[in-house]
């Protein structure tokens, strides 16, 4: 039986100069699971941390690229970041009435707290 475990506390900001005059609509995580499972090894030893990725969110709103901007300090952290990171979708972000490519950070917080699955806008999504 596998256990899984959900990582908690996700926020995006995304980073993106604005070109043209005009500005860009950021993408919004779509509701759904998060895909990012707390590693069973750092579960069992108490462990916590935070990983923040920035990922590219396509013109479709899926994540084609992913890479980590700071390391939580350990390798199973960081690597459960990335790999369900890569599974997160999100509507498009737009610029007028164009879909456009952004880059976006997600922080990625493992901890035992016992709040509910979330990836919300943030403080500074806006």
């Amino acid at each position: 039986m596998k256990v899984v475990r959900k990582v908690l506390g996700l926020a995006v900001c995304v980073s993106v100069p604005a070109c043209g005059g005009d500005e860009i609509e950021r993408p919004r995580f779509l509701s759904g699971e998060v895909p990012i499972e707390y590693p069973l090894q750092m579960w069992d030893q108490d462990m916590e941390g935070e990983t923040v990725l920035t990922v590219r969110v396509s013109a479709t709103g899926a994540v084609d690229s992913v890479r980590v901007l700071e390391s939580s300090g350990h390798w199973a952290f960081d690597s459960a970041a990335v790999e369900g990171a890569r599974h997160l979708q999100f509507s498009s972000a737009r610029q007028g009435d164009k879909q456009v490519e952004v880059w976006a950070h997600v922080p990625v917080r493992f901890s035992k707290s016992s709040r509910p699955d979330s990836l919300d806008s943030g403080p500074n999504s806006r």
